[in-house]
């Protein structure tokens, strides 16, 4: 018989809210500076960390990614979204 997985109170809590960001990214619902802020609040950090420990990138630069705001390149876009195994890609949108 297969030893059971235990998950810890905050694991779990990590794995429903990932669960629910990638159902509402999978429908269409996010823009893409709502998917990367919604990954980072999952991560439970600051722009300032999420930026030098996942995307390698400044706290201003995630700030603008989030706001719809300048002009990331794919390789940024694809780094922050590297943490959830994630990659950009075209959706349709919902309207």
């Amino acid at each position: 018989m297969p030893k059971r997985r235990i998950i810890k109170p905050q694991q779990a809590q990590y794995l429903q809210a990932r669960d629910a960001l990638f159902e509402q990214i999978n429908k269409g619902e996010l823009s893409l500076g709502d998917a990367v802020k919604g990954m980072r609040e999952v991560l439970g950090m600051t722009q300032t960390e999420f930026g030098e420990k996942i995307a390698n990138i400044s706290r201003k630069a995630v700030s603008q990614i989030e706001n719809g705001q300048g002009d990331p390149k794919l390789s940024t876009l694809n780094s922050c979204c590297q943490a959830f195994g994630m990659e950009v890609g075209f959706i349709i949108k919902n309207q």
